[in-house]
């Protein structure tokens, strides 16, 4: 039986055709992967499903009937829900407040706060979602909240779920959790419709693919009948080269080097306990670890955002260690944010003047107190068409690009600089194969230039491919380095489960 249907859906845009005539077929009882590069038009498609967009064309059939999806409210009474990339969680809230908020169950006029809490951890042990009803939100990680999310959708009785990039917040355990749980849903009868770039997880759950490139539909194929290279040469049009080129790095003098660093996190807490680091001209060092073993705060520390308790951090042998973002920036150090909408974006400014967030003062942007808009904008044409920014124009917010375009408008701002030291935080987070091996080459052609490239990612693939050493962080300090050469997957994790063993504790 086909749940979903919808057949020659277009949306317009202002300047943009996001979805052009698409079909797509999902039956019921299976995982069904959305592919696409950045900016094809797949949450588009998975808005007008879910009732956010109308679409100016087309037919939407579910449960093989015809639906008119005017809203998520009309959708949710179809037994559709949606699980967003970007979540919308109160944090002051509890676990269960977030669930039942605009569906509070009530007892005689008032909300009755020990029955959601029941049906909330019914519903956890029933999916395995393992989640603490009476939990703050605040208080939770980044997989849990997701979890929640999910609750959310289950506890308003969807049968079709829709996941928009799930897996790109998590770490390497949290995907497999996540793996599980959606097994766990489709074998109680539920229907997962799953937006990714990440072939390895739709060749490892899902039964289908609809692959959508620019807006239109490609094909649809079952995953035993396919595999990565033919997905990824469908999504972009051309082959894609999922190995890394490159040369032996010829590293030289210290860039940076981090002397018995102390950071503490929100709660006050050493999230880095007597951390030493360093990363040499001309290479770049991978830092490895499970994600809360104290990288953000490190970065944060670096780069200025946050204070360091302790220790001592220089470039080029000049302690910059408590200065101003601003002043570190001009010492010569580029950063790639991990989140990109807190750190690396203003969502309401347009993308040409995003391009400028560390520049726009300067010639020939500005004259005195004066932005130079023509200059800026001139500029900004150039970064977009070279790092292949999918937008309407340079005056389009930034809000209104998809993910992973918004990370290639920082990424492209931030390596256009030029910097001797460059921080890449899960730069490929949200992006396609294709943006993802582009990208890798910048990184690559930096570190030939001679410039000095710190790697954070939680994708230890990347890590051991770009990195000419990998520094494994754990519990704030860095517990060894490998040679990603030689070290064995099994050794890394060892390293980033606390373990020591099979690996030098010296770079």
């Amino acid at each position: 039986m086909n749940v979903v249907e919808m057949k020659g859906i277009t949306k317009r845009f202002p300047g943009i055709v996001a979805n052009d005539s698409i079909d797509l077929t999902v039956k019921k009882g299976e995982i069904h992967a959305l592919l696409g590069e950045n900016g094809a038009g797949k949450s588009t498609l998975m808005n007008i499903l879910f009732g956010l967009y109308q679409p100016d064309e087309g037919e939407i059939r579910i449960n093989e009937r015809k639906a008119e999806i005017t809203g998520p409210t009309v959708a949710g009474e179809l037994g559709i829900g949606m699980v967003h990339q970007h979540f919308m969680l109160v944090d002051p809230f509890t676990v269960t407040e977030n669930i039942i908020l605009g569906a509070e169950p009530t007892r005689r006029g008032l909300v009755d706060r020990a029955k959601a809490e029941r049906e909330v951890q019914e519903i956890s042990d029933r999916y395995g979602l393992q989640v603490d009803p009476r939990a703050r939100i605040r208080d939770i990680s980044v997989g849990m909240q997701q979890r929640v999310e999910i609750l959310k959708t289950l506890y308003r009785g969807a049968d079709i779920l829709i996941f928009d990039e799930p897996t790109a917040v998590l770490g390497p355990q949290e995907i497999d959790e996540l793996c599980e749980i959606m097994k766990n849903l489709v074998q109680e009868g539920k229907t997962i419709i799953f937006i990714t770039h990440k072939l390895k997880e739709i060749m490892r759950i899902c039964d289908a693919v609809t692959i959508i490139r620019r807006g239109k539909h490609i094909g649809t194929v079952q995953t035993a009948e396919t595999n990565e290279n033919r997905l990824a040469s469908m999504m972009v049009g051309r082959e894609v080269t999922f190995d890394v080129d490159k040369k032996k790095a010829e590293s030289g003098e210290t860039v940076l080097e981090v002397r018995n660093l102390y950071v503490s996190d929100s709660r006050n807490v050493d999230a880095v306990r007597g951390l030493n680091l360093e990363v040499r001209a001309g290479e770049i060092v991978g830092l490895a670890g499970v994600d809360g073993n104290g990288q953000s705060e490190l970065l944060e520390a670096i780069t200025g955002l946050k204070k360091a308790r302790k220790g001592h951090i220089f470039l080029h042998g000049k302690e910059i260690t408590n200065q101003k973002p601003r002043a570190v920036t001009r010492s010569g150090v580029g950063h790639i944010p991990e989140d990109r909408h807190r750190r690396g974006l203003v969502l309401d400014f347009s993308i040409g003047e995003n391009m400028v967030l560390q520049t726009y003062n300067q010639k020939p942007f500005a004259k005195g107190l004066t932005l130079r808009y023509p200059k800026i904008y001139e500029y900004a044409t150039k970064l977009i068409k070279e790092f292949d920014v999918r937008t309407p124009d340079v005056h389009t917010p930034a809000r209104a690009l998809s993910g992973g375009n918004q990370q290639k408008g920082i990424i492209a701002r931030e390596v256009d600089r030029d910097p001797e030291f460059l921080i890449a935080a899960q730069p490929t987070r949200g992006l396609d194969v294709g943006a993802i091996e582009f990208i890798h080459r910048r990184l690559i052609e930096q570190r030939d230039k001679g410039k000095a490239v710190l790697l954070m990612s939680l994708e230890l693939d990347e890590i051991r491919k770009l990195s000419d050493r990998i520094a494994i962080i754990y519990e704030g300090q860095i517990a060894g380095w490998v040679d990603p050469a030689t070290a064995t997957e099994e050794e890394i994790g060892l390293l980033m489960a606390g373990s020591q063993s099979g690996a030098e504790v010296t770079p």
